[in-house]
């Protein structure tokens, strides 16, 4: 069931009558195999666009246990709905920005309608995972110090979100096949998520002069694949002689791995 809503959202500049509805693309990274153990329920959660939430789920979040959100939209994505209900609620706000402009990779991609092909955004995940290695960090350590459970989400749960969690399980010492498992389980959802964020998207892009149509006729004939996640991990496991190096020369410890993995596996 969706609502809308009039009232700009909280952190928002001007906003439309936005449909509001419970995330589509939520999971929680229980259950996966890792050093030492499996992760814990209720650690660490991911989702499509928390700032569409509509009241009911968010506070459903909050009473589950949520203290902490990290928002990796783009300022533009964020100056268009703001945090949303969450954002009037006793929940830790962290902006992380993966992307200084969303629109301008938009722009780059549309050049090339195959570009819009998600199974060929293995280059893209890399570029994210060395390039938005610092901000990476410290969505790391926000994980790492909340008292409760920690959400992390970008507009689809699939891109940005999906490089932060090959991030987070690397951390913890997940191996391939589980991290690669944990990403497609958005093809699932893929239909519903780009129905919801569509209302969102269009706007943002519309200000960068990007048209959608040729995403969206690509989103028709592509099959979701699993190839850009197994692409991060075999450039970062033949690249570097730790997987994790980027992160490392942006401020990664092993401190704050053991600190999540202690997290992770412990309440």
């Amino acid at each position: 069931m969706t609502t809308t809503t009039s009232v700009p959202a909280a952190g928002a500049t001007s906003v439309p009558a936005l449909p509001l509805s419970p995330p589509v693309n939520l999971r929680d990274l229980a259950g996966i195999p890792i050093l030492g153990g499996i992760t814990r329920p209720g650690f660490a959660w991911r989702a499509d666009d928390l700032s569409l939430a509509d009241d009911a789920s968010a506070r459903r979040l909050v009473g589950n246990g949520l203290s902490a959100v990290v928002d990796l939209r783009s300022v533009a994505e964020v100056e268009v709905t703001g945090r949303g209900v969450l954002g009037s609620l006793p929940v830790a706000y962290h902006h992380v920005p993966f992307m200084a402009s969303i629109g301008t990779a938009m722009k780059d991609a549309a050049i090339r309608e195959d570009a819009w092909d998600q199974s060929r955004f293995a280059d893209m995940y890399i570029g994210l995972f060395e390039n938005a290695a610092p901000q990476i960090v410290t969505a790391l350590a926000v994980i790492a110090h909340s008292p409760g459970a920690t959400v992390f989400h970008c507009a689809a749960g699939q891109d940005r979100t999906g490089v932060l969690a090959a991030a987070l399980l690397l951390c913890l010492g997940a191996e391939t096949e589980h991290i690669v498992r944990d990403y497609a389980r958005t093809g699932e959802n893929i239909d519903r998520v780009s129905a919801r964020v569509r209302p969102v998207i269009e706007p943002v892009m519309a200000r960068m002069g990007v048209r959608l149509d040729p995403a969206a006729r690509a989103a028709t004939r592509t099959v979701y694949s699993e190839a850009p996640i197994r692409g991060l991990l075999e450039h970062l496991h033949t690249a570097y002689p730790d997987p994790l190096q980027p992160l490392r020369g942006a401020g990664l410890t092993d401190g704050l791995c053991e600190r999540l993995r202690r997290r992770a596996l412990s309440a």
